[in-house]
Parts: structure tokens; sequence; C-alpha cells
């Protein structure tokens, strides 16, 4: 992906060493489809952390659903 605030995201969970599945919602529309009902929006970065989704994720709204002191 091109959206530097994805890459953003990428490298904290990488930092932390959590995994995760990178889905690119401009080239699959099943994706943009999953995330623009969860969340009513298909903003980048938009994560789905066990259930809980964080839509137009910044690094604390990531570090916040993961209990992570910054």
């Amino acid at each position: 992906t091109e959206c530097p605030w994805a890459h953003e995201a990428m490298d904290f969970l990488t930092k932390h060493n959590l995994p995760f599945e990178e889905r690119d919602i401009l080239t699959n529309e099943t994706w943009k489809e999953e995330v623009e009902t969860a969340t009513g929006q298909n903003k980048s970065p938009t994560l789905n952390i066990d259930g809980t989704w964080v839509p137009d994720a910044g690094v604390e709204d990531i570090a916040k659903a993961l209990n992570i002191t910054l």
C-alpha cells in the first residue's frame, strides 16, 4: 500500500511483534464492503482487533485498543 498512515500502523504492529494481515481495500471489493459495513466508512488504516473495529486508526488509537502504553 502507498498510504503513509497504513505503513505507520503496520510498522507499529511489527515493532510490537503483533501479527497482522494486510488487506488492500482499494484492490478487493469484498474487503472494502466488509470495512464499510462494519464501520460506515472506508478509510485507511482500519483495523479489526479481535472483533473490535478501529477505523481511520493512528498509532495512538491502535495502542489504546491493544492496551499498549506509548
